[in-house]
């Protein structure tokens, strides 16, 4: 179970989408999924611009290759 910061944290982003006129349960997750991808997309393009290390790396080096 969500509990604490995490909790509040999805409930404005959800209070958000509600009064924002999205009120169908499978909209508001779809959009924010969206969001979160974008979010990580944009993570993504700043470190390569400023040639920073990525955070939170899905693949290491290892499994790359073998992709």
């Amino acid at each position: 179970m969500i509990t604490g910061e995490l909790k509040s944290q999805l409930d404005k982003i959800w209070d958000a989408f509600w009064t924002g006129g999205i009120s169908y349960p499978l909209s508001v997750i779809e959009q924010f999924i969206y969001l979160l991808f974008l979010r990580r997309l944009d993570e993504r393009q700043f470190a390569e611009l400023l040639d920073l290390p990525i955070r939170n790396v899905i693949f290491t080096p290892v499994q790359k290759k073998s992709l």
